[in-house]
């Protein structure tokens, strides 16, 4: 039994990873200032033992009473709406808010864990994307905010690793998707499920081709805790390797909802990436991982969801 801190721990990713930490016997102090968490995520959790939420906002100065075994900081805008509409709290929190939660895991003798992004490799000139790329990102495009601050933040944490010799993890996280993702968050999954249910035309941003590669939620938290559970200090990239245009995916969304639907194509935004795969062979190696959950079976269980939430509105 652990005690855990998760930063971000009530948003989409975060929500998730504090269900399994404390299925599994750890106790969990979540760490959120609810700019794009939600309370209704961790709601079924206020009243579970072990469990503990504190709004806070950790570009500011952390601190947690008693012991801690680990940190995992997930705290950060994700989705392109929102870091777009919040580039300085993006940077503030890739950056002093990893630097924040590093020191609380020195103070407390505890592994820290950093969610890194396959947004690191920018718009990719090797395909499928290994570990040991170093990108191609654009530093002063609108999305440097997210990309640098989350290079920023792998940077110090291997320094803390190096030069403290603390005990660190890294993952490169690809596209993940499932429920509790807000209906409004502007990623293409959860955009082209509730635009089909709601009969609306499905928005692609450019002609369709480029190509993502999208990872079930419950895969992504299985290797999230596989690798808080390695030795591994350096990145490992988790998530699916399978490889869709964004026209594909708008087919088998409009297929699973049984919708009329049709596509409705806009510009391309400024330095958004044409192709995005990862090369997961330090994850099967190292962890035993690999996601198990398909494409379809994945958009299917994140439909009924999303239909649920419509539905109270």
């Amino acid at each position: 039994m652990s005690r855990v801190v998760v930063t971000g721990g009530a948003g989409f990713l975060g929500s998730h990873l504090c269900d399994r930490l404390l299925e599994r016997g750890d106790h969990v102090v979540c760490i959120d200032n609810l700019i794009t968490g939600n309370l209704a995520n961790i709601a079924h959790l206020r009243a579970v033992d072990g469990f503990e939420f504190l709004n806070h906002d950790v570009s500011n100065y952390v601190d947690v009473d008693g012991e801690v075994d680990a940190v995992l900081h997930f705290a950060s805008p994700a989705s392109p709406i929102d870091y777009l509409e919040m580039p300085i709290q993006t940077l503030k929190v890739g950056s002093l808010g990893t630097h924040n939660t590093l020191g609380l895991a020195m103070a407390k003798d505890a592994t820290f864990f950093i969610a890194s992004t396959s947004e690191v490799y920018g718009d990719p000139r090797e395909h499928p994307q290994t570990e040991a790329y170093w990108g191609n990102v654009n530093p002063v495009g609108p999305r440097g905010v997210y990309d640098e601050a989350k290079r920023f933040s792998e940077a110090m944490t291997m320094a803390y690793h190096r030069f403290h010799d603390l005990d660190t993890r890294i993952v490169r996280i690809f596209n993940t998707y499932g429920p509790r993702m807000r209906p409004n968050d502007g990623r293409v999954v959860s955009n082209f499920i509730v635009q089909a249910l709601q009969g609306q035309n499905l928005t692609i941003y450019g002609d369709g081709s480029q190509t993502r590669s999208f990872c079930y939620v419950d895969d992504e938290v299985r290797g999230l805790i596989a690798l808080l559970d390695s030795g591994e200090h350096d990145p490992v990239n988790i998530g699916n390797p399978g490889e869709f245009t964004v026209s594909e995916l708008a087919e088998i969304v409009v297929d699973v909802v049984n919708s009329s639907s049709e596509v409705e194509y806009h510009p391309l935004p400024v330095d958004d990436p044409t192709q995005r795969r990862p090369d997961i062979t330090r994850a099967r190696t190292l962890l035993g991982w690999e996601p198990e959950v398909a494409l379809r079976e994945g958009i299917e269980r994140t439909t009924a969801y999303f239909a649920e939430v419509l539905a109270q509105t």
